[in-house]
Order: C-alpha cells, then sequence, then structure tokens
C-alpha cells in the first residue's frame, strides 16, 4: 500500500463539487480531458452512490450520487477542477432491495469494487464484514460498514501506444509453454531477488534467453488478473495462488508486481508482454469470465457484482432465484447472456489486447461462456452470445483463442465443440498418451488417433490441424517428473486430507513412490519422461509444455498445488535436470528441422499434392489390419510420414519413421526398406538435427532389423531426402 500511496497524483478536493449528468460511452472509470467519466452497469438498483477516498485508501472523504440512469447504465463526470483527476481512489455503494427470494441482494453497507477497475488497491482479508448477509440471520443484510479494508478502485490514465510489433507464429509451429508468473523466477538464480517472482522477473534478460534457448514460440501466463482468494486459504495461510478467483477482469494483479520505482502494475505488465514481444515469443493469458471471488451467495464474500446487481450478472436457478446455478464448482457461474455483463467482459479482453498487447487468451471453463439460457435448458451453445460476439469483434476475432472445453454441469464436456479458428485443449490426448505408455493400456487404434491430431473430435472439414492442443501434463495435475514418481496424489498442504486433486492420474512409481536412489528406477522414470516429451512434441496439433518439465521439477507428488505460494510450486533452478533440457532443446529444434512434424494439413492415408501421407504398420514392418488396432496388449507399431510437395527432379521425398516401443519389453522392429537415419531416440536421449555437420557425424544408420528398448520411441529420416525449405510448410 505504501508504494501506491506515494504514487497518488492529486488528493481529493474537498468538498467535491459533485457529479455532472452526461451521456458516458466507456463503462468503469475513463480519464478524459475534462475529468473522469464514470459508468456502472446496475439496471435493477434503485440508486448509486460514486464513494471517493483519501490517499490512503482507506478514508472515505466523499459519497456523490450517480446524477444519470440510461439503459441500465448509471453515468455522471467528475470534473477535473472537482477532483476528477488521475489517482483517484474510489468505489461504489448501490441502493435496492434485500429480496434474495427474488435475486436481489442490495447492501448500501457494503462498499464495492468497480467490475470494470483497471488498477486495484487493497487486498481481501477474508474477515467476515465483507458478507453481504448477517452472519448470525444470513436472511438479513449485514449492517456493518467495511469502507476502510474493502477493495477499491484507482483512476489511471491509458497506457501510450504500443511500440514492439507482434510476433507473427505459423499455427503449424506454434509451441506454448504454460508457466506461472511468479513460480518461473522466485528462485531463478540469475534474475535479481528484488525481480524474483514479479513480472520484470518474467522479463528480465536470463528468463528471455531461456525461453528463446528452450524453442518455445508461446507463452501462456496463469491467471493474472486481480483475486481475491479464499477466505477458506487465508485462515489456514494459503492463498489462490493459480490465480482462479478473479474480481477485477481488466487489473493486472498487484501481487505480481515487483514495486520497483517509477513503475505500476500497469506498466510493468506491458513492460514484460513488449519483452517478450521483442524475444519473438507471443503472450497470451489464461482468463476466468465463468465464475468470480465471490463464490457462493450463502457464503461467500460481497466485494463487487452481488451486491452491485446480483439478478444482473449471475446465473440463478429460475426456480429458487435465491440460489446461483454452479457450473464451476466454485459457488456461481457469470451470466453472459445480458448484454451488459457480456460488454464487461469484452471491453476487458479488449484493453487486454489493445493496451497491454496479449495475443490471445486461454479460457477457463469455456463451456460456461457458452451456456445460453433457461429457455434452451442451459445447454451449450456454439453460436450463442459469447461465442458470436468474440466472432464479429474485429479486435478479439485475429486473436489466439484456446479453450478449456469442458465445465462441471450436466452436458458440459464439450471437447471438439467449438468453433473453426479456435483451438481447445485436449484431455483425451493427455489420458491416452499417459495410459499408452505408463499403465499399458489403449489399443493402438486410439493411441494412433491422438498421435494424428484427434479427427475424430476436430472435424478436418471444419477444423484446422493444429486446433488440438495436445498436453501431457499442465498446471492442474502431476508434473511430469511426479507422474512417473507417484502412483498417488500427496496433497496434505492443501489442507484438505488429501480429498482434492484429481484421483485418477494414471501415474506410475516404478516401485517406489516418490524420491529413489535406485538407479535402475531412475533410469525407468527418465525413459518415459523423454517419450512422453518426445510423443507430445511430434504429434499432430498444437503442443503445450509445462514449465518446468523440461527441468525435471516435482511438486512432491501434488497434484492440485493451486494454493502452494511456495517452492512446492516454485521451479527449482538449482535441482534443474540439465540432461531431460538438453533432450527438449533438441526435440524442439527437431521439430522445427522437419516440416513434416509441424504440418498445417492434415495426415491423409496416402499423400496427395495438398496433405501428407501417414501409413501405419506392425512392428514386423507389415501394415497395420483392422484387428490390430484393437488389440490392448499391441504397443510396438511404426508410421511412416511423407511429405506432400512433389519432390524436386532426382531428390527422394522427404520422409519420416516414427518408431515406437510402448511395452513393458524389448521389442523387434523390421524397418521399411531405405536408408534410415536415427534423429531421437528417447531410450537414451539422443537427439540429431538434419544439416547440421557435428550432429550429423553422429545421427547413427539403422539396419533393416532394429531392436527397441522397452518405453521408447525413435524417430528416422531418409537419407538423402529434400531438405527444408520455407515452401515445404
Amino acid at each position: 500500500m505504501s508504494a501506491q500511496r506515494r504514487r497518488a497524483k492529486h488528493p481529493v478536493k474537498s468538498p467535491p463539487l459533485g457529479l455532472q449528468a452526461a451521456r458516458v460511452a466507456t463503462l468503469g472509470a475513463q480519464l478524459q480531458s475534462d475529468g473522469v467519466h464514470f459508468a456502472l452497469a446496475a439496471p435493477h438498483a434503485q440508486a448509486v452512490e460514486l464513494c471517493l477516498f483519501a490517499p490512503d485508501g482507506q478514508t472515505e472523504v466523499a459519497r456523490l450520487p450517480m446524477p444519470t440512469l440510461h439503459d441500465g447504465i448509471w453515468q455522471g463526470v467528475l470534473a477535473a477542477e472537482s477532483g476528477g483527476v488521475e489517482g483517484l481512489i474510489y468505489g461504489w455503494r448501490v441502493h435496492g432491495p434485500w429480496s434474495p427470494k427474488e435475486g436481489h441482494r442490495f447492501n448500501p453497507a457494503k462498499l464495492l469494487l468497480d467490475p470494470c477497475a483497471r488498477e486495484v488497491v487493497g487486498r481481501y482479508d477474508g474477515s467476515d464484514v465483507h458478507l453481504g448477509h448477517d452472519p448470525a440471520h444470513p436472511d438479513r443484510p449485514d449492517p456493518r460498514d467495511n469502507a476502510a479494508t474493502a477493495l477499491k478502485a484507482r483512476v489511471v490514465a491509458d497506457l501510450p501506444p504500443l511500440a514492439q510489433p507482434r510476433p507473427v507464429i505459423d499455427p503449424a509451429q506454434r509451441v506454448i509453454y504454460e508457466l506461472h508468473v511468479k513460480g518461473f523466477t522466485a528462485q531463478h538464480p540469475d534474475v535479481p531477488p528484488a525481480l524474483r517472482g514479479s513480472y520484470a522477473g518474467l522479463a528480465h534478460p536470463a528468463s528471455l534467453a531461456y525461453l528463446k534457448a528452450l524453442g518455445v514460440t508461446t507463452v501462456s501466463l496463469l491467471p493474472i488478473a486481480f483475486r481475491a482468494d479464499e477466505a477458506r486459504l487465508l485462515q489456514m495461510g494459503l492463498s489462490n495462488y493459480w490465480g482462479y478467483t478473479p474480481i477485477a477482469w481488466a487489473a493486472p494483479e498487484t501481487r505480481l508486481w515487483s514495486g520497483a520505482e517509477g513503475s505500476t502494475p500497469r506498466s510493468e505488465f506491458r513492460a514484460l508482454v513488449e519483452a517478450l514481444h521483442a524475444a519473438g515469443l507471443e503472450v497470451i493469458l489464461d482468463v476466468v469470465y465463468n465464475h468470480t471471488a465471490e463464490l457462493d451467495p450463502h457464503s461467500g464474500p460481497t466485494l463487487s457484482m452481488r451486491s452491485i446487481d446480483n439478478a444482473l450478472y449471475y446465473h440463478r436457478n429460475p426456480q429458487e432465484p435465491e440460489r446461483t446455478l454452479d457450473w464451476t464448482g466454485c459457488g456461481n457461474s457469470v451470466n453472459l447472456n445480458e448484454p451488459l455483463v457480456l460488454r464487461v467482459a469484452l471491453d476487458s479482453l479488449r484493453r487486454w489486447v489493445s493496451e497491454f498487447g496479449v495475443d490471445g487468451f486461454r479460457f477457463d471453463l469455456a463451456s460456461t461462456l457458452a451456456r445460453g439460457t433457461a429457455r434452451v435448458q442451459y445447454d451449450f451453445q456454439p453460436d450463442g452470445a459469447f461465442l458470436s460476439a468474440v466472432a464479429q469483434d474485429p479486435l478479439l476475432c485475429n486473436c489466439l483463442l484456446v479453450a478449456e472445453p469442458w465445465d462441471l454441469g450436466l452436458g458440459g464436456y464439450r471437447l471438439g465443440g467449438f468453433p473453426p479458428g479456435w483451438l481447445e485443449w485436449n484431455d483425451r490426448f493427455r489420458d491416452t498418451q499417459r495410459g499408452f505408455w505408463l499403465q499399458h493400456q489403449n489399443a493402438p487404434g486410439e493411441f494412433a488417433t491422438r498421435l494424428a491430431g484427434s479427427s475424430d473430435v476436430f472435424n478436418p472439414a471444419l477444423r484446422g490441424a493444429h486446433s488440438s492442443v495436445n498436453f501431457i501434463t499442465a498446471h492442474d495435475g502431476f508434473t511430469l517428473r511426479d507422474l512417473v514418481s507417484y502412483a498417488h496424489r500427496h496433497n496434505q498442504a492443501n489442507g484438505e486430507d488429501n480429498r482434492d486433486g484429481h484421483g485418477h492420474n494414471l501415474s506410475i512409481n516404478n516401485g517406489v513412490e516418490g524420491p529413489t536412489q535406485s538407479a535402475d528406477i531412475l533410469a525407468a522414470r527418465a525413459r518415459q519422461s523423454r517419450a512422453l516429451l518426445a510423443v507430445l512434441l511430434l504429434a499432430l496439433g498444437t503442443p503445450m509444455l509445462l514449465a518446468g518439465d523440461e527441468l525435471g521439477h516435482t511438486q512432491r507428488g501434488n497434484n492440485n498445488a493451486y494454493c502452494q505460494d511456495n517452492p512446492i510450486s516454485w521451479i527449482d533452478w538449482a535441482q534443474a535436470d540439465a540432461s531431460l533440457l538438453d533432450f527438449v532443446r533438441g526435440a524442439l529444434a527437431l521439430r522445427r528441422s522437419l516440416p513434416l512434424l509441424q504440418n498445417h494439413a492434415w495426415w491423409a492415408p496416402v499423400a496427395t499434392a495438398s496433405q501428407p501421407g501417414a501409413v501405419w504398420y506392425r512392428a514386423d514392418g507389415h501394415p497395420m489390419e483392422q484387428a490390430d488396432w484393437t488389440l490392448d496388449d499391441h504397443g510396438a507399431l511404426m508410421v511412416l510420414l511423407c511429405a506432400a510437395k512433389t519432390p524436386l527432379q532426382g531428390v527422394a521425398p522427404q520422409q519420416v519413421l516414427i518408431l515406437i516401443n510402448a511395452e513393458g519389453q524389448e521389442a523387434a522392429f523390421t524397418l521399411r526398406p531405405g536408408a534410415w537415419l536415427l534423429r531421437l531416440s528417447t531410450d537414451n536421449g539422443f537427439v540429431a538435427l538434419p544439416g547440421d555437420n557435428e550432429a550429423q557425424d553422429k545421427a547413427q544408420r539403422l539396419q533393416s532389423q532394429q531392436t527397441l528398448p522397452p518405453t521408447s520411441l525413435w524417430i528416422a529420416t531418409l537419407e538423402g531426402a529434400a531438405p527444408h525449405t520455407p515452401g515445404d510448410l
């Protein structure tokens, strides 16, 4: 708070002259030459007061009635000479009926945060003074005033125009790297201590150099919108570290700000985006529009939307309007079918793009965003309000859009159901690969379908071959190291008696639960890790790598570390697995050097002028037959990829042979005819890049008969094949 107090440009003038009636174009607080234009969407409210605060952010100095209500929006202008200047701290009090049975929870005793706040002052402390209802009498409003400790908004000026051009990433070459802003640098030895765990820490040259050397193209940041932690976590000394409890969709989280002199959370985050762009990296934000930190109305706090206009902002049960519909598991679901609520959400998305420069979004529980109204039983609507609004928005429609295509409600699993142009997290890829490699489950047909881009889910006639976001691990679940080191979750640190987190992980401990000194077990875990990473990076689709997996990061068996803002979650750079890092860098470089591993087009049974061919073989060299695809104990097979482009005169077409042995013992393979050079083998971490003279010397020519070790994947190219040229893609 002290740093933010120093930054207040002007004190509030006392007494203010009042708000002027005016039509205001932008929701929230917009600084203009004549003062600050305020607008709040609250059509069911009977009166609204703008509350102004002293620079300490605690002392209320004025309450000004909003003079105009137009089309459900309360509007007014605070002139500059009356205190309407940059740095002004404000909040709302909203008057209306306290009638939970009708969905109304107005309580003017509670100071409310502007849903369109662009910078937030303060931090929610979890105390019950922020409840809208009386804790002793839940059917009554709580009369206590919470203004001193309530969250408030600060009036800010627009940031200057973006200076750095956005990178242009070919969708077929995109590799997403999911990371947490704090966890990535909290223990980074080459980042100055004062910057670790902050936006500035991620923008530090050491961080950027690492990301560039790794070979990813797109950084996906876990939520950075301002959040309010659950009171339950605060009472245990924990916090919602992942950030999935937003309360201000357009304001960067202040806890990720370094506090450096002359900076603000907004300017520092903007500088991070510009730095990543300068390094040639895309930036996408994980955003949460499906619910807010206000949680269940019967137990959660009243911080913003609940008392601004509960009946507007949240889905409610038509039979019991006092209850919210909860498809998120977080107590509420935001109603984006309401035009004013949709406007708040879209305005914030546009700000992240136009003002901060982000290139796209990953939408948490995106099925909730596309649920319809009671008239259509709240079913998923691919042509509904939110998806249609994004599709026609000239700014947002050109962004990278990624859906988490499910929620917790009936009919909420919608993998493959989002419109063309969207990418979707593919949990079927995750589960198939885990089962195939670690549990010796799943028939080859399921494995091959996932490797080939999941065309059964993403209609090739409508969707691009990059539509599936393939992943083995993500922030939610085991890390890769833990996936091969633990058979069971170990979430005791979360304070829920190990009941939280997913219980079905398809993981394996290789004989010992957790850390071990056994060389054999460590070798098995390393082989499994490399095989899973390789299949992730070569599969058709868009690969997503979890930050730290390439370093062997462990969360000590915690598969739900959402509340662990400590070394459990922070990447331990001192214990990095250098050999695994080298392998991942090499595998990514190999992917870039082989156009067949980064295709725009779907694989066809036979190469055509526009599609590469993919022919599948048994380990004995014979083509796969119908019966072979359904054998659950058949984990040894090959696929031959052949380029679609007509070869140059006298030059063999580019071909890639992938040998897969997911069985628990070695397997003999009969290779396709040709002079095959081994480019990658996961059993020993070998990678040799085409065109690299030093690596070429190391490339091994394969024999017609080869034995693959257990849990291994090899990639080979045909000697003398056409070289990589830009036109090959």
